[in-house]
């Protein structure tokens, strides 16, 4: 499959959100990156529910959930959660991520099980037949413009040697120009882009989406 480039909203002007969805479709952004966050889980709170509601209701375009938050599995229907889209739920906030990965598909989208950097690979191999791909958090979760945990690259790598051929392995935490290629090459299929990339301001939208599709 094609390298996915999300953007993620987060990093986006949140004064002029509207805006910054169109410029990054018209750039050709393959899907938006949506960061829940409830404060708990992750010590930070983005974005609500009724602006993604909102966002799916206006624009046509699939989104990409991450559900950093706690016991997703009983929340997952305060989203509008559609054919097309992509969820990921973390490993460390439930007790049932095959209940949640049994709601998502029944709403036509991919299913992911997210991880955080300490957590390892193993803990998918009893459910990997529920999901549909993973989410391999390569800085710790809750904030944007952190440092690369360089071990997350091998664990992408291991990630695609072990997982079943057509899961998505998504990256997301320090996807630049410079570690992009680098998660590519390991195995990574979907980009979670933000202030290191896509947000930089060292190129507009549409010429970091270019870029970062040539990898």
């Amino acid at each position: 499959m094609n390298t996915l480039i999300l953007p993620s909203l987060m990093c986006a002007n949140q004064l002029h959100l509207y805006d910054e969805i169109q410029s990054l479709i018209n750039s050709g952004a393959d899907m938006l990156h949506i960061d829940v966050m409830d404060g708990q889980f992750v010590p930070n709170i983005q974005i609500g529910t009724e602006t993604v509601k909102a966002i799916k209701k206006e624009f046509n375009i699939p989104l990409d959930y991450h559900l950093m938050i706690e016991q997703p599995e009983k929340k997952l229907d305060y989203f509008p959660i559609g054919q097309g889209d992509i969820v990921s739920v973390h490993y460390e906030t439930t007790k049932h991520p095959a209940r949640a990965a049994e709601y998502i598909r029944g709403k036509g989208a991919k299913a992911l099980l997210a991880l955080n950097p300490a957590t390892p690979l193993c803990v998918i191999d009893d459910v990997k037949e529920c999901f549909d791909g993973v989410l391999i958090m390569t800085v710790n979760p809750g904030y944007s413009g952190q440092k690369l945990i360089p071990g997350c690259i091998d664990k992408i790598r291991r990630a695609k040697k072990s997982l079943p051929d057509g899961y998505i392995i998504e990256a997301d935490g320090n996807v630049s120009f410079e570690t992009a290629p680098e998660m590519v090459s390991a195995g990574a299929n979907a980009l979670v882009c933000g202030s290191s990339s896509v947000f930089s301001g060292a190129y507009d939208y549409k010429i970091s989406i270019e870029k970062l599709k040539k990898l």
